[in-house]
C-alpha cells in the first residue's frame, strides 16, 4: 500500500467513523442515559466487532451476496427490524421521576453483533475493502481492518462523551424523555438509504 492510499484510507476511517450513523447515535444515547464508564462495553464492542467485520468482508465474506442475492434481501430486511426495536428501546430509556433509566446499555457482544446488521457498518466495510486493499491481498486487508480499528474507538468514543456532557442538560426527566425520543428518530431517519437506495 503506498503512503497516498495509506492516507486516503485514515482520512475516510476517520470521516465515516465520526459521522452521525446508528452506531454513534446509540453511543450519544447511552453515555447521556448510562455515563461512559457503564457505556465502554458498548464502545469496545463496536470498535473490535466492526474491525473483524472488515477483515471477514475482505476475506470474501461479500461474495455471499454476489452467489446468494436473496441473503441481501434477508440482511435489509433484519437490518431494518433491529434497527426500529432499538429506536423503541432508547425511546423508552427515560427514567420515571426519582429512578436510574429503565434497562441497560448495549453489551459489548450485543453492539459487535450489531454491526452486521448496521447498513452504515456494511458500506463502511465493503467500500474500505474495495477501495484501499489493493488486490485484495491478506496484508492489505489487515492493514485497513487495522487503521480502522485505531481511528474507529476514539471517534466513537467522541460520542459518548457527547451524550455523557449532554446529560448535565438532561437533568429533568421530561427533557430526557425528549432527548431520547429524538435518538430514536433520528436512528429510524437513518434508515433512508437502506429503504430508497439513490
Amino acid at each position: 500500500m503506498t503512503y497516498e492510499i495509506l492516507m486516503a484510507l485514515i482520512v475516510f476511517a476517520f470521516v465515516s467513523s465520526i459521522t452521525p450513523g446508528p452506531n454513534n447515535l446509540m453511543l450519544m444515547a447511552s453515555g447521556a442515559n448510562f455515563g461512559f464508564r457503564r457505556t465502554i462495553p458498548h464502545m469496545l464492542g463496536i470498535g473490535l466487532g466492526f474491525t473483524f467485520m472488515v477483515l471477514l468482508v475482505g476475506a470474501g465474506l461479500v461474495q455471499v451476496f454476489d452467489r446468494f442475492p436473496v441473503s441481501y434481501t434477508v440482511l435489509k430486511i433484519a437490518s431494518v427490524i433491529y434497527l426500529l426495536y432499538l429506536a423503541w428501546k432508547i425511546a423508552h430509556a427515560a427514567p420515571v421521576k426519582g429512578q436510574a433509566a429503565s434497562g441497560t446499555p448495549m453489551t459489548f457482544l450485543q453492539a459487535a453483533s450489531f454491526q452486521w446488521v448496521n447498513p452504515k457498518a456494511w458500506a463502511m466495510a465493503l467500500t474500505a475493502t474495495a477501495a484501499y486493499a489493493p488486490g485484495q491481498t491478506l496484508e492489505a486487508i489487515i492493514l485497513v481492518a487495522l487503521v480502522f480499528g485505531a481511528i474507529n474507538l476514539p471517534s466513537v468514543s467522541a460520542w459518548t462523551v457527547l451524550g455523557q456532557q449532554m446529560a448535565r442538560v438532561l437533568t429533568n426527566p421530561r427533557r430526557l424523555l425528549i432527548f431520547n425520543w429524538t435518538m430514536a428518530v433520528l436512528l429510524v431517519a437513518s434508515l433512508y438509504p437502506v429503504l430508497w437506495p439513490q
